[in-house]
């Protein structure tokens, strides 16, 4: 086991204290820090010290040692690459509408752009990759976001409680179809909509919930999540669209789950994020980025209703979140003021730890114990024997444990 080297993401949403406070720098940092990677991504690889001392990219480590780093059965289902990528995500504005597709639409799409000859860094690049990007976000500090498209009756109650006359089309179209297609419908005449219909409608919008929040309606919170949209992409389709979409509210320690065609925008927080090691994105609006209105209307689920919202499965110390993704799975490790348990982890697969509160002393059965103290991750290889993690202060640890799918 090694302590990771990680690099840090600077995106203009991100936070220029959550980042900087967990890995013990000055506060506030010079400039936005938007996720802390840890893992083995093209794009910024973690590293790991060499035999002489060097850094040495995970990337490199688990090519030139796939069965021992990854487990024999992981590199025959993946190859010589990790499958998951772990992240801090500290959002500060919000970042953009977005879905990810299923393996089968990122495969067909990643051979249609291969075949047309477009360069993999291209700005208006879908897929620069085969893989599927399922993900799952869990609370580290209270944490918003839209995700998935809400029970249709319930957006219907919205639209006529902040309904103008330029919104009554859109609101009978979707009353008189309320279910999944009704919502297809409604939501593909906004996103095409032309720029000039676009900067009609939205003025009156932001009017209309300016007047429910100082009622305090009903639709309150939501009603200050579109102005807040507003106001930051003035004229953007990505505003209406978020009328449609639960808005939701995590506390520390919950996560949902965001599989393929799920279309969602974090909007503010901090939280631990695990991902396919991919970067298929279709983006919806909210954003200066490019926008494939056809190709994310092909990977979008508009199947409806709320978003469950996971609290972990108990095992001793760890709560597990169970998806269905086969890429990842994330724990999470607590020890309360005072607590002192032993935690053992299954060996036989690759292990990212992260520290987030407190310290840990990790144990190897052959080896040193090592102090992994907050802010700080490990790089457990499936080789490693079996480690054994407990906390190293009284006042209370936390740590995060991502690995592959069950």
């Amino acid at each position: 086991m090694d302590l990771l080297s990680n690099a840090v993401r600077p995106y203009a949403w991100g936070s220029r204290t959550t980042i900087a406070g967990l890995l013990g720098r000055d506060v506030p940092a010079p400039h936005p820090e938007a996720e802390l990677w840890m893992g083995a991504h093209p794009g910024d690889s973690s590293a790991i010290p060499g035999p002489d001392g060097e850094p040495r990219s995970l990337i490199d480590v688990i090519a030139g040692d796939p069965a021992g780093q990854l487990g024999a059965e992981t590199a025959r289902r993946w190859g010589p690459r990790l499958p998951f990528l772990l992240k801090i995500l500290a959002a500060e504005e919000p970042l953009s509408l977005q879905a990810h597709p299923s393996a089968e639409q990122a495969a067909a799409g990643f051979a249609r752009e291969e075949a047309a000859g477009l360069p993999r860094d291209a700005a208006t690049r879908n897929y620069p990759d085969p893989t599927a990007k399922p993900e799952l976000i869990c609370a580290l500090t209270r944490f918003h976001a839209l995700a998935g498209f809400r029970d249709p009756a319930r957006t219907v109650r919205l639209l006529r409680a902040v309904q103008t006359p330029g919104l009554t089309p859109y609101v009978e179209l979707l009353a008189g179809q309320p279910d999944s297609e009704g919502l297809r419908a409604l939501f593909t005449t906004w996103i095409t909509l032309p720029q000039p219909a676009l900067d009609r409608l939205t003025p009156e919008l932001l009017d209309a919930c300016v007047a429910h929040v100082r009622a305090h309606g009903e639709f309150e919170r939501e009603c200050r999540t579109i102005l807040q949209l507003g106001e930051s992409y003035p004229g953007d389709a990505g505003v209406l669209a978020a009328l449609l979409l639960n808005r939701i509210v995590l506390e520390p320690g919950e996560a949902i789950y965001l599989p393929a065609g799920n279309l969602h925008a974090y909007l503010h927080g901090a939280g631990v994020e695990i991902l396919a090691n991919s970067d298929n994105t279709l983006r919806g609006g909210l954003t200066p980025k490019h926008v494939d209105v056809p190709e994310l209307l092909r990977v979008l689920d508009f199947r409806c209703g709320n978003m469950p919202v996971l609290r972990g499965e108990p095992a001793g110390r760890r709560w597990v979140y169970p998806t269905p993704a086969a890429e990842f799975e994330l724990s999470r490790l607590e020890w309360p003021a005072g607590e002192d348990e032993e935690v053992p982890l299954a060996g036989g697969l690759p292990q990212i730890l992260v520290c987030t509160d407190g310290a840990l002393n990790v144990a190897a059965d052959d080896g040193p114990e090592l102090m992994l103290e907050r802010g700080q991750s490990l790089w457990i290889p499936a080789s490693d024997p079996k480690i054994v993690l407990r906390p190293a202060v009284e006042s209370g640890s936390r740590a995060f444990l991502a690995t592959v799918g069950a």
